[in-house]
């Protein structure tokens, strides 16, 4: 995917802002639904929703353990998502420019 494409698909991800606590606490460690759920005052299956739209996306992956499925950064996309931030944000070897 180019790198315009595959950033606006990081951004549209991004732009929830329970999305983005979610992906904060999975950094700091693995978590199953209903914890999220506690810890975010939300709806386990709001929680559920957001992490389809997060593992399609490669961000989390899924551990079943027991019972439960846990769920832990996947820390390769987020290096990739850095990389392609990283390009688009940047300023090209010319600088900025305006006419």
């Amino acid at each position: 995917m180019p790198p315009v494409e595959e950033a606006a698909r990081v951004f549209k991800i991004l732009s929830v802002e329970t999305r983005v606590k979610m992906i904060d606490l999975l950094r700091r460690r693995s978590l199953c639904v209903n914890a999220l759920a506690r810890t975010l005052n939300i709806s386990p299956a709001a929680v559920s929703q957001h992490l389809r739209i997060l593992r399609d996306a490669d961000v989390v992956i899924a551990e079943k353990r027991g019972y439960f499925v846990h769920y832990r950064i996947n820390e390769q996309t987020l290096e990739r998502w850095r990389k392609t931030a990283d390009q688009i944000l940047s300023p090209g070897p010319g600088g900025f420019l305006c006419s």
